[in-house]
């Protein structure tokens, strides 16, 4: 007797659900992706998504569409973290270097030791976080990768600069007394982060720098190495706004933000979605020469967010997105 198909329940009349991917501009072709390797387990799409007392928070890191025809795994990584006796919201964003071997096991492990750190600063009370010793953390950690524990040596620190090498944003952000979001943020290499507000997006800090030719170089500065000196710097995002960190694979296609990319995603992350997986669909659109790996945190303060028991995305709640 051939096996009985079965479908999931849902209520007659009831639309299916659409997980169909936003095609923003010509697409990429359509194919089966491969797996990756299997060893660290990485898999293709993470999202996440939950509120503290004063903020809501949205993540998602996506494997591009060369590593999923490649089979590669995805070399982005992101980890965020809520310390609740400060009501503050820890993160960390890393974009391995491609042409690393292991760059997706350093972005892992540059993102949770960096987290870490802050967090355990945090409890220490200090009235400012140490970048230098959260950056100086997430390094060595690489270079431990490579010894197994003993102090490195020349040339196992440049062996961990060719295996491991990634790139970094870290931070803190926290809702002020006036409703506005407090950022504090560092970063190595070229992921970035931006402040979208009345549908423009700010760049704050990273990107691809740009050479006295107007040639934007696509050189990377990445941990372990440590630039010599690294300090905060503070941004406040409106009440209405959004905080945005990204790497290059979100930041690349978004460029200033007017073109159809960039109103697309003012238009759905100008609130923030119900549903943690809406971020992961759009993130994951489909635009021809677009393939790198993304990953996006999104932070509101948390009046922003319909509580109400509402449609989820904005594209739900206003008819979809502007054609």
């Amino acid at each position: 007797m051939p096996a009985q198909k079965t479908r999931e329940p849902r209520l007659p009349g009831a639309q299916p659900p659409a997980w169909a991917r936003f095609v923003l501009g010509r697409p990429t072709a359509r194919f089966e992706p491969k797996p990756p390797p299997a060893d660290p387990y990485r898999p293709d799409t993470l999202f996440d998504g939950w509120s503290t007392r004063g903020l809501t928070v949205r993540l998602a890191s996506v494997r591009g569409d060369a590593h999923r025809f490649g089979g590669q795994p995805r070399q982005d990584d992101i980890v965020v973290a809520a310390h609740e006796p400060t009501d503050a919201v820890v993160f960390a964003v890393a974009d391995g270097v491609s042409a690393a071997p292991q760059s997706h096991v350093g972005a892992a492990l540059a993102c949770r030791t960096a987290v870490a750190d802050v967090l355990r600063q945090l409890d220490e009370g200090r009235p400012q976080v140490d970048w230098n010793r959260a950056v100086a953390a997430a390094a060595y950690q690489l270079f431990m990768r490579v010894t197994r524990g003993p102090e490195p040596t020349r040339e196992q620190k440049q062996e961990a600069q060719a295996l491991l090498a990634t790139t970094l944003v870290t931070g803190v952000v926290r809702l002020t007394g006036s409703g506005q979001l407090e950022v504090n943020l560092v970063h190595v290499g070229d992921s970035g982060a931006w402040m979208l507000h009345e549908n423009r997006f700010h760049q704050l800090l990273g990107g691809k720098e740009e050479r006295a030719d107007g040639v934007f170089s696509s050189a990377v500065s990445a941990l372990p190495w440590v630039p010599p000196q690294i300090e905060g710097t503070w941004y406040t995002v409106p009440e209405d706004g959004v905080l945005l960190i990204g790497t290059d694979g979100f930041g690349d296609p978004l460029g200033d933000g007017t073109g159809r990319i960039g109103q697309v995603i003012a238009y759905e992350l100008g609130r923030p979605p119900r549903e943690p997986q809406a971020v992961a669909q759009l993130l994951d659109f489909s635009r021809e020469t677009f393939d790198d790996d993304r990953t996006l945190l999104a932070v509101w303060p948390r009046h922003c967010l319909d509580e109400s028991g509402g449609p989820g995305t904005a594209a739900a709640r206003t008819g979809g997105a502007p054609g």
